[in-house]
């Protein structure tokens, strides 16, 4: 049985997409570390990538060739200070020299040496391909961006896609009953079994400082997108709204720092539309900070990075101002938790499942870690996971212009809603009567991923995406 953590679904990097940025980036760092091994690195004379299938055709938009350039030249998304993405890919493309790992220069000219291929590698729909050329004979390897960040290389049935991740668990969780036995066998909350497992390979200390510095970032994030106005990048001019609606409930007041910002908005009376209003602005405000290639969480993925922050600055804001760090921690477990078994069961990659497998997920594992946070039983948590999956079966990944924003930037919004209403649902929801348990829908999930048509998984081939012309934005 696998074993993924919760720092594995919940992952700091730069947008706009987990699947098409970082994990091309992560497959590039791997790639490095791969030459290096094999005593390789220092032979390469030249670089050649070929991106294939979802990775080719939005590639583009998802700025897929930034990621894969940034991973060749060292810098980690992490830590890469992110206003100097733009300076180190135009001096790439301006003296088409790459500094290999930062340590070797290549001539590496990226409109030739960076190939768009749009048929599909039989494994996965998200394929690429490095090409070393070493004393005039070209090494190639090959990965898989999986989704949510995760890289791997060889070839495995889908529903074992994600064996690459190994380890050992006290309490081993591939399903949501198995998670609600282990709760009855402990007495323990979702969050403390989960807990538990994290505990087994490092320490609480360092869980915490892990956990403390994922929440800092979702909400420096949401800071930088509340106080940040203008258009986005790509070329479709979409203004920036979270600014404009942050403006029109909160106003401009006097705070030094993001902490008395979160404060400020604590303090602030608010009404049934206004929290609606707060909830989308805060959705919004990290996918207009993901769309602009800047710092998120991957939660599960980057295209949902602003389900998972919303609701839970929602609960800090409007249900509970007592709130501290002891619930956020919970909140993060219990969704990372809800969000590794649909991983595990289905998919988490909108090429593999469209978007029901990035908004979906996420407003599930949302949902869920909210009802516990309210005091739901852990049948009651995966009930308000179940309904707000139930209520995503089906959706489409249609990006127009291979960009990460219409209409993905608004279903953060919905899908942060609807985790809440799901939240409530669930808490009125009496366990003995549900008739859709979470692994049904898991399940159901991937039969639908499976069945939908390929042009609505991340292609840009069908649904919006073919029905706007982006010569009319």
């Amino acid at each position: 049985m696998e074993c993924i953590s919760v720092f594995d679904m919940l992952k700091i990097g730069v947008g706009p997409s987990s699947s098409h940025t970082l994990g091309p980036w992560r497959a590039a760092e791997r790639w490095i570390k791969e030459l290096k091994s094999q005593d390789q690195f220092d032979n390469v004379e030249k670089i050649i990538i070929n991106l294939y299938g979802s990775l080719s055709l939005t590639g583009k938009g998802h700025a897929t060739d930034f990621a894969v350039m940034l991973g060749l030249y060292g810098s980690d998304p992490e830590t890469i200070p992110t206003e100097s993405i733009h300076n180190i890919i135009n001096t790439i493309k301006e003296e088409q020299i790459i500094q290999f790992d930062g340590r070797r220069s290549l001539v590496f000219n990226p409109e030739t040496d960076i190939i768009f291929n749009k048929k599909f590698l039989p494994f996965h729909a998200n394929a690429l391909t490095f090409t070393a050329l070493i004393n005039g004979k070209p090494h190639v390897s090959t990965f898989y961006s999986i989704g949510g960040g995760f890289v791997i290389k060889e070839e495995r049935t889908n529903d074992k896609i994600n064996k690459a991740l190994k380890g050992t668990f006290p309490y081993p969780i591939d399903k949501g009953t198995e998670l609600l036995a282990y709760c009855e066998e402990l007495q323990k909350p979702i969050s403390e079994v989960v807990l538990e497992n994290e505990k087994s390979i490092r320490s609480e200390d360092h869980i915490n400082e892990e956990l403390k510095r994922i929440w800092d970032t979702m909400l420096n994030c949401m800071y930088t997108g509340c106080h940040t106005e203008g258009n986005l990048p790509g070329g479709l001019n979409v203004r920036r709204r979270a600014h404009d609606i942050y403006q029109t409930l909160k106003g401009e007041d006097a705070y030094t720092n993001i902490y008395d910002w979160l404060s400020s908005i604590r303090n602030t009376e608010v009404k049934f539309r206004q929290i609606l209003k707060w909830v989308s602005c805060f959705a919004l405000s990290v996918n207009e900070v993901n769309a602009s290639l800047g710092r998120v969480v991957t939660a599960p993925t980057n295209g949902s990075a602003g389900v998972i922050p919303a609701v839970l600055m929602y609960y800090l804001v409007i249900e509970n101002h007592d709130a501290n760090f002891e619930e956020i921690k919970r909140f993060l477990l219990v969704a990372g938790e809800i969000g590794s078994i649909f991983k595990k069961g289905a998919t988490i990659s909108a090429a593999m499942g469209g978007c029901q497998a990035e908004i979906g997920v996420s407003s599930a594992m949302a949902a869920g870690a909210l009802c516990e946070l309210h005091g739901g039983s852990p049948e009651q948590v995966l009930i308000a996971a179940e309904i707000a999956m139930e209520h995503h079966l089906g959706l489409t990944c249609d990006p127009i212009g291979g960009l990460v924003q219409i209409p993905c930037i608004e279903r953060n919004a919905m899908g942060a809603i609807k985790a809440i209403n799901a939240s409530e649902l669930a808490l009125d929801t009496d366990p003995s009567n549900v008739k859709v348990p979470l692994d049904d829908v898991v399940n159901t999930m991937w039969e639908t991923a499976k069945d939908m048509n390929t042009k609505y998984k991340e292609t840009s081939e069908g649904g919006l995406a073919v029905r706007v012309n982006m010569a009319d934005c």
